[in-house]
C-alpha cells in the first residue's frame, strides 16, 4: 500500500498510538508505522507486566529536562484523570499502589489492546514489521519509503523513544532524524537504571537480594524508597530514581536508618548497655545488611557500653550518610528510560512541533523530558502524544 495521508507517526508505542488515535478521532488520515512486528512492546513489560500507566501526583517538577517548565503545557492539558477516564471506559480494572502509582489489576496487554482499539476506532492505518528506509522533505511534505512503497504527508511525528532496552528493538532513530533536520539533541544517557559498584564496595555486592528502605541523595535531590543490593551493585526504586540525576565520578549518599532520631545510639547505650551494635542494627534493618555495616565500621563484637559516645556518634553519622561511589550504571540494556533526547529548545511546548521545521513533531521518550519512576513517563507519553494529535 502507498499513498497520501495527513500525518505519518513513526513509532507504535505509548506516545505514538496516543497521538495517532487522537488525530484520527479528529478526522485526520493517519499512518502509524513501526519496525517491530507488534505495537506497544515496552508497555507489555512495564510495571512487572501490569503497566504502571500513570501517577496521580503528576506535576512538571517530577521530570528532568533542560527546561523544567517545558512539560507544563502538555501535562496541564492532558492529566492523569483524562487517561484514567479512558481506562475506565474500556472497563479495565486498576488499583493504586504506593506514591500515587496506578496499575492494571490484570495485564499490561489491556492497555495495549485499548490503544490499538482507539486507533482502529479512529481509522488509523497501521503498518508494522518494516523499518523506514528513507525520509525526504520538500514542498511542505515529508516522504518516506516503507517496504518499497512511498508515503507522503505534511506532518511527520517522531515517536520512536530512546535507546533504552535495545532487546525490544529500541534505537536512537529519532535522534538521527532530528539531527538530519538540524535539530539539537541533548546527550542521551541511561536513566532509571541500576548502579554498578567497584572492588571497594565488594562487601555490599555480597548482599545480593537484600532489600531495605533507605533515603538516598545526590546533590540536592533525594528519594526515600527501597534499595536493593545486586551482585553488580545497587538497584531498587530509590537507586533507580537517583540514577537519573547522578553524574559519573561522583558519590551518592545513603541513610540506612532514615527513621532514627539523632543520638539514637547514645540513648540505646543508656537503656541497653550490653547490646551489641550488630544486634541493634539487626532490629532496624535486614540481618545480613546489619552484619555488613558493622563489619565496615569495624565495630563488631563489642557492647555499646564499652564504646565511647564519640565513637557511637561517628557510627551514627556514617550510617546516616554512607557514601557510595558507583563505577557506572548497567547502561541502556537495563535502563527503564532514556534521559536527554531531542532538545526542548527546538520544540513548541504546546504542539510539540519543531519551530524551525514546520510539520515535524517529536513526542514521548524521544524528547528531552524524563519522568520519575512510577508512571510519570507514561503520563508524559499520553500528554505529549495528545498535544501533538490535537495540533495536527
Amino acid at each position: 500500500m502507498n499513498g497520501t495521508v495527513d500525518m505519518i507517526v513513526i513509532g507504535a508505542g505509548a506516545a505514538g498510538m496516543m497521538c495517532a488515535a487522537t488525530a484520527g478521532a479528529r478526522g485526520r488520515r493517519v499512518l502509524l508505522i513501526d519496525h517491530a512486528d507488534a505495537p506497544g512492546k515496552k508497555i507489555l513489560i512495564s510495571g512487572g507486566g501490569r503497566c504502571n500507566f500513570t501517577n496521580i501526583h503528576t506535576a512538571a517538577d517530577r521530570y528532568l529536562s533542560s527546561n523544567p517548565h517545558f512539560a507544563k503545557s502538555a501535562l496541564g492539558r492532558y492529566a492523569p484523570a483524562d487517561f484514567l477516564a479512558l481506562v475506565e471506559r474500556y472497563g479495565i480494572a486498576w488499583h493504586e499502589k504506593t506514591l500515587g502509582q496506578l496499575f492494571c489489576d490484570g495485564s499490561a496487554r489491556q492497555i495495549v489492546d485499548m490503544l490499538v482499539g482507539e486507533c482502529a476506532r479512529a481509522n488509523v492505518a497501521v503498518a508494522l514489521g518494516h523499518p523506514v528506509s528513507a525520509i525526504e522533505h520538500g514542498d511542505g511534505r515529508f516522504r518516506i519509503v516503507l517496504n518499497g512503497q512511498e508515503w507522503s504527508a505534511p506532518a511527520l511525528v517522531l515517536a520512536t523513544g530512546g535507546p533504552s532496552i535495545p532487546k525490544l528493538g529500541a534505537t536512537g532513530f529519532a535522534y538521527d532524524v532530528a539531527r538530519r533536520f538540524g535539530l539539537a539533541v541533548a546527550h542521551p544517557r541511561p536513566a532509571l537504571v541500576p548502579f554498578t559498584l567497584g572492588a571497594a564496595d565488594a562487601l555490599f555486592r555480597s548482599l545480593s537480594g537484600v532489600s531495605a528502605e533507605v533515603e538516598v541523595w545526590w546533590n540536592k535531590t533525594s528519594f526515600r524508597e527501597a534499595a536493593l543490593f545486586t551482585h553488580r551493585g545497587l538497584s531498587g526504586p530509590a537507586m533507580l530514581q537517583i540514577s537519573s540525576y547522578w553524574q559519573h565520578r561522583t558519590s551518592i549518599n545513603v541513610n540506612f536508618l532514615p527513621d532514627q532520631e539523632p543520638d539514637w545510639l547514645i540513648r540505646l547505650k543508656q537503656s541497653h548497655p550490653r547490646m551489641s551494635l550488630k544486634r541493634a542494627l539487626s532490629a532496624l534493618c535486614p540481618a545480613r545488611l546489619a552484619e555488613a555495616l558493622v563489619e565496615r565500621l569495624m565495630m563488631d563484637g563489642a557492647d555499646l557500653v564499652s564504646m565511647p559516645d564519640k565513637t557511637l556518634r561517628l557510627a551514627q553519622s556514617r550510617l546516616a550518610k554512607w557514601a557510595f561511589a558507583p563505577t557506572g550504571t548497567e547502561g541502556f540494556a537495563k535502563a527503564e528510560v532514556t534521559a536527554g533526547g531531542i532538545s526542548v529548545a527546538e520544540l513548541s511546548s504546546r504542539t510539540m512541533m519543531a519551530t524551525r521545521v514546520p510539520g515535524l513533531y517529536a513526542i514521548g521518550e524521544a524528547v528531552d523530558v524524563t519522568g520519575w519512576l512510577g508512571g510519570y513517563n507514561f503520563q508524559w507519553a499520553w500528554a505529549s502524544g495528545w498535544a501533538a494529535g490535537q495540533a495536527i
